[in-house]
């Protein structure tokens, strides 16, 4: 409790409410939006990483209790210390309990910055050599967080070569209305492109008319001209 108190009140001392109103506007906490309610205290993500540097042992206990909070820089701070100590350790059980940790708290991990700064790390390290069900699972949620985080997870995956799991999360996501999924599946196939554009061109061919045309722009970002060109004639 007492090192959970001195971080939240470091957390407290950093407040900028002019960075708060930027950041608040650009997170859409408006009622309505994605990150509606979301309170901010205007931290930059490297003081953040600053901080957590500081309280990398912070219990896992104490690390549910910032994830359970309002405020945005408690919640991401928390991942960013779970994300350490997932990469500190080789203890496969201690591993296990901040896998379990993550999965059990990830209500609080409700906005894409959130997703996309852990996910991969714990998660896509974790899944990548086990069943992949629960991340299928959340592929199909309502939840778009859960979506985000289902295809999130295989960023992982294709660093080390491995793209079957990407592919057949982006074909369930394919006709996903949220911008951030949208946004995200284009993200990881243009991140399988970079390791080989066969394989992203094969799943383009079929896919590239039926695909939103956000999700279609990031994935050929990185392509030719030519290549652009082809694939944006959309029907």
């Amino acid at each position: 409790m007492v090192e959970y108190i001195k971080l939240v009140g470091e957390l407290k001392k950093k407040w900028s409410p002019a960075k708060a109103k930027i950041l608040q506007g650009f997170f859409k906490t408006k009622p309505g939006e994605y990150g509606a309610g979301d309170i901010f205290l205007g931290i930059t993500v490297p003081e953040i990483r600053k901080t957590a540097n500081h309280f990398s042992k912070l219990s896992l206990l104490n690390i549910q209790k910032l994830l359970s909070s309002k405020i945005h820089e408690h919640r991401l701070i928390a991942l960013e210390i779970l994300v350490m100590q997932y990469e500190q350790t080789n203890d496969l059980q201690t591993k296990k309990k901040i896998v379990k940790t993550y999965i059990k708290n990830r209500k609080g991990i409700n906005n894409w910055d959130l997703v996309d700064l852990s996910t991969p790390y714990i998660l896509g390290d974790w899944y990548r050599d086990k069943d992949k069900a629960l991340i299928y699972r959340w592929a199909s949620s309502k939840n778009v967080w859960e979506r985000r985080i289902a295809i999130m997870t295989t960023f992982e995956f294709i660093r080390h070569g491995q793209f079957t799991d990407t592919l057949k999360i982006s074909k369930l996501l394919l006709n996903d209305k949220h911008d951030l999924i949208q946004k995200a599946v284009g993200w990881m196939l243009r991140e399988i492109g970079k390791k080989s554009l066969k394989v992203e061109k094969e799943f383009l061919d079929i896919h590239y008319k039926q695909m939103p045309r956000i999700m279609l722009r990031y994935a050929i970002e990185r392509m030719s001209k030519k290549d652009k060109a082809h694939y944006m004639k959309k029907v």
